[in-house]
């Protein structure tokens, strides 16, 4: 018995090793970490249960049936995050460069199953060459058998992926389909088609890193919602955001105990707004106040930097915040924010996490360049993603409200539950100079007419109170009380339940 364990200890030391230890330390003078040293910072400590460590490839072509290492390229498994239950799979790069091959594409497809089957998240560290050249049709059906579980536990379990080095060509499409990816600075990427092949094609000239970095893709194409300097920075930060989200659609989200009273007032809140309603303010100060503890997890913090997104506690409780920012082009809604804020309005919805939308909007960004890019079916996002969910949703007017923007964010008309508005804010079709622009067109020629007659529309309009007349608008607060407001608030609506009519699926504005 003691031979047969000592050949079971060496067979694990030499699956534990990889590629070897020349190539470990390839991987560590990168700046990166191996496969198994992701998965112990990720998951709690001795928590790692692994799976399959003795899979090896079939392939019989070009010289691979001599070259065989255990696990191919992937260490698969499930453990905990502070306490709770999620499974992982970990590209190893130092095996034939982390290429998928058709066992380790079964490897893949076996935890997602467990995931989905369990009700627990699926995190990915993806650090891939891409398809193992040698399987040929066999690798890229591998990649099909992932691609189409992804589809399957969208909405299900929440999947993250974490670009930890190179992801190209088809690979690309399984995290783009999974709820976040984070990516690391300066040694991952990801493209469908390399540098060589653009500069072929197209004739461009453009390195990796511009192609498809995490500046690329977290400020110009938000495909990633975060970049962060280095392995372990991503990690510690995918743990954080673990402890946001429910194991499934099936359960609540975590609540943690807080320290901080849901009663606690803010006066300073109460200065906030400037004099000068054309003066522009920070909305994170706002969301920083009123969270647990000023803890505030943003999502897509350099992509459409004019909507603000992301989760926070209330009384220990997760929140999705969805906030325009008066900051960045005023706090106008556009293309890319709509479909910014739509996506995660979705994704609170399906995993039961509760909306909370402070609104200050202007209305939608003008402009041919709108117009030509499809801001109409890309406004409609947000106010399809708003008018679908079901979960508990409070609304916070801050300052305006204009046009169809307003309907837009989360008012009363399309869904939300409980809508408050500061005495500063100003609901109305429009702003004061440009609607006395046009009901008073024949006077424009007299400065001190249409003057008085602005001043007219904003007495009477530039204020909360006339939709708060029409139960728009449930009650005006003082900003000093907004915490305890929407923690009452969000506390009477934890039992709230809202039936869809049947359909197969809906058909959104994509």
């Amino acid at each position: 018995m003691k031979g047969i364990l000592e050949k079971l200890e060496a067979r694990r030391a030499e699956a534990q090793l990889g590629g070897g230890q020349r190539r470990i330390d390839a991987q560590h003078a990168k700046g990166k970490l191996t496969a198994r040293e992701r998965i112990e910072l990720l998951l709690d400590e001795g928590s790692f249960e692994e799976f399959d460590m003795f899979v090896a490839h079939r392939c019989q072509d070009f010289g691979m049936e001599d070259s065989k290492v255990p696990g191919d390229g992937v260490v698969t498994g499930w453990g905990a995050i502070n306490g709770r239950l999620v499974y992982v799979f970990s590209q190893d790069f130092t095996v034939f460069g982390g290429s998928l091959s058709e066992t380790h594409a079964q490897k893949i497809c076996k935890i997602m199953d467990m995931a989905v089957q369990n009700g627990a998240p699926v995190i990915g560290l993806n650090d891939s060459g891409g398809a193992r050249i040698q399987e040929g049709v066999a690798s890229l059906a591998g990649y099909a058998d992932v691609f189409l579980r992804n589809v399957k536990a969208s909405g299900v379990v929440p999947q993250i992926s974490v670009i930890m080095g190179p992801c190209a060509g088809g690979a690309v499409y399984s995290p783009a389909m999974t709820d976040f990816i984070f990516m690391v600075r300066d040694s991952s990427y990801m493209f469908v088609t390399g540098p060589d092949v653009v500069k072929t094609v197209t004739n461009e000239v453009v390195t990796a890193e511009e192609l498809g970095g995490a500046k690329t893709h977290t400020s110009k194409s938000s495909v990633a919602d975060g970049a962060y300097e280095n392995d372990v920075e991503a990690l510690i930060e995918t743990r954080r955001l673990v402890d946001f989200l429910p194991l499934s659609a099936r359960d609540e989200a975590p609540e943690l105990p807080t320290y901080d009273d849901p009663e606690r007032l803010e006066p300073s809140l109460d200065s906030l707004i400037p004099d000068n309603p054309n003066k522009p303010y920070d909305m994170k100060e706002l969301i920083h106040k009123i969270a647990d503890e000023g803890d505030f997890f943003e999502i897509q913090a350099d992509y459409a930097k004019n909507i603000l997104t992301g989760f926070i506690r209330l009384d220990g409780r997760p929140i999705g915040v969805i906030a325009n920012q008066p900051m960045v082009l005023a706090g106008c809604l556009d293309i890319d924010s709509s479909r910014k804020a739509a996506r995660f309005v979705r994704f609170c919805d399906a995993f039961n996490i509760p909306l909370l939308t402070f609104v200050d909007v202007p209305g939608f960004l003008p402009g041919t360049g709108q117009e030509y890019g499809g801001v109409i079916k890309h406004g409609a996002k947000l106010l399809f993603a708003y008018s679908q969910a079901t979960v508990p949703m409070v609304t916070v007017i801050t300052r305006k409200a204009y046009g169809g923007a307003y309907d837009v964010m989360a008012s009363k008309h399309i869904g939300a539950d409980v809508n408050y508005a500061w005495p500063t804010a100003e609901i109305a079709v429009m702003g004061a100079k440009g609607a006395t622009e046009i009901l008073y067109r024949s006077e424009l020629d007299d400065p001190e007419k249409i003057a008085a007659r602005t001043q007219e529309y904003e007495d009477r309009f530039a204020n909360p109170f006339v939709a708060a007349e029409r139960g728009f608008i449930d009650e005006v607060i003082k900003p000093q009380s907004t915490r305890r407001r929407v923690c009452r608030a969000f506390a009477a609506l934890r039992t709230k339940r809202v039936e869809l009519p049947y359909k197969k699926h809906d058909n959104i504005p994509l």
